[in-house]
């Protein structure tokens, strides 16, 4: 599979990677633990198709220490319980904020405040930004089918 263009020589698409690099930045540095960060980018990935990222993301955190058996379950979060309260509380928040057109109401109120339960509002600040971010990577890298598989932990910095 090649990618459709190189989107990471490109310049304009430089220009736009630097702006999203530095909003994942902030949300990196924030206080939303790194684990949850991960698990959200991985389920988003899932979830919009995108091998790219959930190569990326996958591997990202087997570096940072997380397990296999996590990871694998990732998909299946509900019927696994290897997974916090908090951390099924942002996947739950992660999956409505990345499947927006499928539900006419968007985000539930119900999902909304288990979220605020578990997470203060700088968190949710960093939660909200995360999959935005990541659904914005997703569709950049699904829409340029950038191929997945050759990614390195730390190649982009």
């Amino acid at each position: 599979m090649e990618s459709r263009l190189n989107y990471f020589g490109n310049a304009v698409a430089g220009k736009v990677m630097k702006h999203l690099n530095s909003a994942n930045k902030v949300v990196a540095d924030s206080t939303l633990p790194v684990a949850t960060q991960e698990l959200v980018k991985i389920r988003a990935s899932q979830i919009n198709g995108c091998g790219f990222c959930t190569d990326m993301h996958t591997k990202d955190a087997i570096a940072g220490g997380e397990t296999q058996q996590r990871l694998n379950l990732v998909a299946v979060w509900r019927e696994a319980k290897v997974f916090t309260d908090s951390e099924r509380a942002a996947l739950e928040l992660t999956e409505q904020g990345t499947r927006t057109a499928d539900a006419a109401g968007g985000v539930s109120d119900e999902v909304w405040t288990n979220a605020a339960k578990h997470f203060d509002e700088d968190q949710l600040a960093a939660l909200i930004s995360q999959i935005a971010i990541i659904n914005a990577y997703n569709r950049i890298n699904v829409i340029n089918q950038q191929p997945a598989g050759d990614y390195k932990p730390g190649m982009f910095g």
